[in-house]
């Protein structure tokens, strides 16, 4: 499970800070420079897991020979001192030291004195960033994960409930054809599928070691980067030192993958919303889902969707910021990076948020299934189920497509269904219609005819529940 920061009591910039890096310079940082360049506010957020990479490097520079067993004993408590400090409430953090990374060593240096400072040796903080990074991440995608396989699963035990309930399918938003509720939470379904194996190939990448590039040429020391990679649980250490600490594809990655998530879930939101107008009423949201108005005392609103969707524009700013950020940037890391962080952690959060509520949520829904039955009746939905009859007498398809065209007509100017006219006002428009046509006009019919793979008979929609549900279940296995 991914730490979190407990609040922090933030220190004012100060001009005459001793800076670990400042012994080629000969004045103080100016106090503004020292804010603005400064990252501790958004960063501190990766403190568990620059201790988590700090204590693997620290072991991995002892099994070498760098440090002795007493220093990495030293280190190591120093560093879980810390880490209990930080999430105590008690740890200060000072925009003068700049970033997390600092501020912990300095903690560290200050906890168990000339110890401390030989942590860093073998690593820049350039190389450290983007392992600590990577390390939130992965950490985040299992919370994701796990979020997303909830919502998946509460949406397929809703859609093989509803796997006989009868709506109309919608085509540029007209009534189409006749389909199953159950098999229109199943196409959402396909959707979020699709979005946990975008979510799981990105964590592969993700899950590379660049600790042991150091600034950008490597380092001196003689270092076991396959060591590091064993402790930190990644698959293996990034094979070019260049890239390894300007490489931000993986945070580009992970954005394009929420980005689509979020567009999948905006379209689902669209239709909750559609769906919960009066003009509608296909659904009902639970109260707890919903608001009201400080004017209008009748009102329901479905806030959780309509947020839902309004977030989508939110994750695609973070995804073309960091394409933005990093298409001008030469080899090998710049100060423009630290940029990555703010984009990358609010999508995270509002990723998180958008899954943990629709995961609550899409369970709880009530559908109205006289509603949508009735409005699948009113709608000639199965207007295409008389064009195929027509065919299977033996009518070429385009003269049964205006055979049907001209009965829809003669059904608004009657303003009745086509299951709803006799047999004699059918065969105006084609003898060779017979009795057994009503077969193919009722919407149960209609649908149950639609019996294949991929199809919404519900004999169909209960088969691909399960299967669906059987894909979700093995991801714990």
């Amino acid at each position: 499970m991914t730490q979190q920061s407990a609040p922090t009591t933030e220190t004012n910039p100060a001009t005459t800070t001793e800076k670990p890096w400042g012994g080629r310079f000969s004045e103080p940082t100016d106090a503004f420079v020292e804010g603005f360049t400064a990252s501790v506010t958004f960063d501190k957020r990766l403190y568990h897991h620059d201790i988590q990479g700090s204590i693997a490097h620290a072991t991995m520079l002892t099994r070498v020979g760098v440090l002795t067993e007493a220093e990495l004993k030293d280190i190591t408590t120093g560093l879980e001192a810390i880490r209990q400090e930080i999430e105590s409430g008690n740890f200060q953090w000072s925009v003068s030291l700049e970033d997390v990374h600092m501020n912990i060593e300095a903690a560290l240096t200050e906890r168990i004195g000339i110890t401390g400072k030989k942590l860093h040796t073998g690593r820049s903080r350039n190389d450290q960033v983007a392992t600590d990074v990577r390390l939130y991440l992965r950490d985040e995608i299992d919370v994701l994960a796990a979020e997303l396989s909830r919502l998946q699963t509460g949406l397929i035990t809703l859609a093989a409930a509803e796997a006989n309930t009868i709506m109309p399918g919608f085509t540029h938003l007209q009534t189409a054809q006749p389909v199953t509720f159950g098999h229109h939470l199943l196409a959402w379904n396909e959707m979020l599928q699709r979005d946990y194996e975008r979510l799981m190939d990105t964590r592969k990448r993700v899950n590379v070691l660049p600790l042991g590039a150091a600034a950008l040429a490597g380092t001196t020391y003689p270092i076991n980067r396959n060591l590091t990679a064993e402790l930190l649980g990644f698959d293996r250490a990034s094979e070019n030192s260049l890239d390894s600490v300007s490489d931000r594809d993986f945070a580009i990655e992970f954005c394009s993958f929420a980005a689509l998530l979020l567009m999948h879930m905006s379209r689902m939101s669209e239709e909750l919303v559609l769906w919960t107008s009066s003009q509608f009423d296909f659904i009902n949201l639970p109260d707890r889902f919903c608001t009201g108005s400080s004017i209008m005392p009748q009102k329901k609103n479905p806030d959780v969707p309509e947020l839902v969707r309004g977030k989508s524009g939110r994750v695609y700013g973070h995804l073309m910021s960091l394409l933005t950020l990093m298409k001008s940037q030469p080899l090998a890391y710049n100060k423009d990076n630290q940029e990555d962080k703010e984009p990358l952690f609010d999508t995270i959060d509002t990723v998180k948020g958008c899954l943990r509520a629709f995961a609550d949520m899409i369970p709880a829904l009530e559908p109205r299934r006289d509603v949508m039955r009735e409005a699948a009746r009113r709608g000639f939905a199965t207007a295409t189920d008389l064009a195929d009859y027509l065919v299977r007498k033996g009518l070429p398809f385009r003269d049964a497509h205006e055979v049907v065209g001209k009965s829809v007509a003669f059904g608004v100017a009657e303003n009745r269904d086509l299951s709803e006219m006799t047999l004699e006002e059918l065969q105006q428009f084609s003898t060779i219609i017979t009795a057994d046509v009503f077969d193919v006009l009722t919407l149960e019919g209609s649908v149950a005819a639609r019996d294949h793979l991929g199809g919404t008979a519900p004999a169909q929609v209960t088969a691909a529940a399960k299967r669906a549900l059987a894909l979700v279940a093995q991801r714990d296995e």
